[in-house]
């Protein structure tokens, strides 16, 4: 294996594979580094193994609710978990497989153990079977990721997990308390009360999924709730307890126990294990190595991107700035932009939004107009028997552009990829209402509401002139 590199990238997640694939792609000698696994957290304890899991609770509970669409089932309807587990080992194994042929094909060098920089072009790699590795590179994109965030208060118990733990669990929770409303912590709320656990989640904020629109919020709440979760806001655990076969959770009011505690306040990034100092490269007070648009540290010929720049903690994110600084790293020229990256949040119902909300618009003293429509009045969704959510559009008062679109409903994780591109077309309000959306299809919904942005809905009630 060679020791001399044009470019190597630290880390294996949806960042750094895309970052050495890229570099590869344009013909540089590419090194890449990474401690566990090619993927990284989010092919093989995040995102793929969640919404794996979470796909076969919806395929429970159509199955369940068979009777409403003329299916009749006979038997038990249960879940398997261990068979459950299995596809989604599975399913994480292809995925690994194709990423180790994707760099392969790019000529990438895949070098398995933990990086330290030795100096700003040198970097020291501990191999797994305990020899150490010495590679030079003329330019190196930082991809270390994150991890999950644990309070100190928080004892070490085999009944406190994170989020990687709760996902190789071995039996399905007859109770579980979430300390944590946010994405991770409501998601594994909506799977777990779908096998039957006894779901409470804490939030110490005054409401759960607060980065979201207030509207939206109050729907995923009292779709949580009537899912059986019992959501708890505006309350601050103050201590935990962990016996041999539950877990304890005190506030200032009330105590929750539970067989299990998911711990899901958050995630920090994995910066203090590499060494920065011998760079010149400082990461701030939390451990976030800071870049500019280009994904250019303070160092120059040092990149960094995803998680542990601080930026949104999404996988395409962090896709995006590996291919940026990929690019950059080849002698290209490519900037990023964060302000319209779709969010998505595989609760039941799904929620996605893209760019500004109306507690933003009105934060930024902006005037805007809002054009909003039910799911419950299209006809697919009746078919689908997914009739929760909406669709709202938010538009400047002025020019018509969208500012902002945000979704609770059926498969809402995928109808926002067509808003994004619309909003990265600086697209009006007006332009698009005018585009055609198949009939029926759960798009239309995006239409009808750029529709009422202008109060030309015909399949909502008129607003008055």
């Amino acid at each position: 294996m060679k020791s001399d590199y044009d470019v190597c990238v630290i880390g294996a997640g949806p960042g750094g594979y895309v970052a050495a694939i890229r570099a590869g792609q344009l013909g540089a000698r590419v090194a890449l580094v990474e401690k566990d696994y090619a993927g990284g957290t989010c092919l093989n304890w995040g995102c793929i193994p969640t919404k794996t899991l979470i796909a076969s609770t919806e395929v429970l509970k159509t199955a369940r609710r068979a009777s409403s669409f003329g299916i009749s089932i006979e038997g038990g309807i249960s879940p398997d978990w261990p068979a459950m587990m299995k596809r989604k080992n599975d399913i994480v194994a292809k995925l690994r497989g194709g990423i180790g042929s994707l760099l392969k094909a790019s000529k990438v060098d895949f070098i398995e153990g933990l990086a330290k920089f030795a100096e700003r072009k040198r970097i020291s790699v501990s191999q797994k079977d305990g020899k150490s590795l010495e590679i030079r590179a003329e330019k190196i994109i930082i991809a270390s990721g994150s991890e999950p965030a644990c309070p100190s208060f928080i004892p070490k118990s085999d009944r406190i997990l994170t989020s990687t733990e709760l996902l190789d669990i071995a039996h399905i929770p007859k109770s579980l308390v979430i300390l944590g409303g946010g994405v991770i912590g409501c998601e594994f709320a909506s799977m777990f009360a779908a096998l039957g656990t006894k779901v409470v989640v804490l939030e110490m904020l005054p409401s759960v999924l607060a980065m979201c629109d207030s509207e939206i919020v109050r729907l995923a709440t009292r779709e949580m709730k009537a899912a059986g979760i019992e959501v708890e806001t505006g309350t601050k655990v103050e201590s935990v307890k962990a016996g041999k076969d539950s877990v304890s959770c005190r506030t200032a009011g009330d105590e929750f126990k539970a067989d299990y505690l998911l711990v899901a306040v958050g995630r920090r990034p994995v910066s203090k294990s590499m060494d920065l100092e011998r760079t010149g490269v400082r990461p701030d007070e939390r451990g976030f190595v800071r870049v500019d648009s280009r994904c250019r540290t303070s160092v120059p010929g040092i990149f960094a991107i995803g998680d542990v720049t601080g930026r949104m903690q999404l996988a395409h994110m962090a896709s995006a700035m590996g291919i940026c600084a990929a690019e950059n790293a080849c002698g290209h020229s490519c900037e990023f932009r964060d302000d319209l990256v779709p969010n998505c949040i595989f609760t039941s119902p799904e929620i996605a939004s893209v760019g500004l909300s109306e507690d933003e618009c009105e934060a930024k003293g902006m005037k805007y107009r809002t054009g909003k429509f039910p799911f419950a009045a299209l006809g697919k969704a009746m078919a689908m028997g997914e009739t929760a959510g909406f669709c709202k559009i938010v538009a400047d008062a002025g020019s018509d552009q969208v500012l902002g679109v945000h979704m609770l409903g059926p498969h809402a994780t995928d109808l926002i990829a067509e808003a994004a591109t619309a909003m990265n077309m600086e697209i009006t309000a007006h332009e698009l209402g005018k585009a055609i959306h198949a009939h029926p299809t759960l798009a239309e919904a995006v239409m009808e509401a750029a529709h009422d942005v202008h109060g030309s809905c015909v399949h909502a009630p008129s607003r008055r002139k």
